[in-house]
């Protein structure tokens, strides 16, 4: 099939691509990497009214640094994440998962922004950033607001964003000094069956503070395992801590019945891959 017909905007500014989403109340909807977009066009699962292709905006792929603080635009390709230098020494769990998302293809045109806007429950992008507590900034007629990842989805697939706003950046504060990862797929960067992330720092005695705990694709959208990371505060994260933390992440989870997997299997993989990758972080730490 291929879509149904549509008015294309290609704006050169922020401004610009705002003003086209207001011109289609609400009917439009915007193009940058399209790797999601694109395909649910030519299924005609979408119909908008309009595309806004904000490719020609150069402002939203700049990659800055203040202090402690990264902000990625939201045109920022995964390649550009999984080669910079500046992502690798600042953001390095980034740069890990995205190694993870669809193959070199979808790399090369897919973007950060769009990755959050999507709002797959499976995704990696939207996981990572949770854990990392980022920030997304959207600017819309109204002005700018700016949306923890933490309140971003208000569903599966679905934002807090307003149909005439668009995503121009995502800021993330420091770095946390160690992070582990791990996910099941049925084949090589395939759709995530389930995908656990830890994030933590440990003190020169071997203590762990900061610890966040997230999981994709086992509810409508990547949740935060907040009580069981909290737990593992003061921890040395022993085998003991560990086992705790895995079983106190279940109550987090509402697991879906799909083609990759039910959400029994899915429940019963949790526990398995929250103590593996806990167990990661903590081999990180000892080095």
């Amino acid at each position: 099939m291929k879509p149904a017909a549509f008015a294309y905007h290609r704006p050169t500014s922020v401004a610009e691509a705002v003003a086209h989403l207001g011109e289609h109340a609400g009917a439009a909807r915007v193009l940058a990497g399209g790797q999601s977009l694109v395909p649910m066009l030519n299924m005609r699962l979408w119909r908008p009214a309009a595309l806004v292709d904000i490719n020609d905006v150069d402002e939203l792929d700049d990659i800055t640094v203040d202090g402690d603080r990264t902000v990625l635009g939201a045109l920022t390709r995964y390649t550009t994440v999984e080669r910079s230098e500046v992502v690798a020494q600042r953001l390095p769990l980034l740069a890990r998962v995205v190694r993870h998302i669809g193959d070199r293809q979808v790399r090369n045109r897919g973007t950060v922004g769009g990755a959050l806007v999507q709002g797959d429950p499976t995704g990696e992008m939207p996981l990572a950033c949770l854990v990392l507590g980022a920030v997304v900034t959207a600017v819309g007629p109204r002005g700018t607001r700016r949306i923890p990842l933490a309140e971003f989805y208000t569903g599966s697939y679905a934002t807090a964003l307003e149909l005439d706003e668009l995503v121009t950046a995502v800021e993330f504060p420091r770095h946390p000094q160690h992070v582990a990862f791990g996910e099941m797929c049925r084949k090589h960067n395939d759709f995530a069956v389930l995908s656990v992330v830890a994030t933590g720092d440990r003190d020169d005695e071997g203590r762990w503070r900061d610890v966040r705990i997230a999981l994709g694709g086992v509810a409508d959208t990547p949740v935060l395992a907040a009580a069981a990371g909290d737990a593992l505060a003061g921890t040395e994260l022993t085998d003991t801590d560990l086992d705790a933390a895995a079983q106190a992440a279940l109550a987090v989870i509402d697991p879906p019945t799909d083609v990759r997997a039910t959400a029994e299997y899915r429940r019963h993989l949790v526990p398995v891959y929250v103590r593996r990758v806990l167990t990661e972080l903590r081999a990180a730490g000892a080095h």
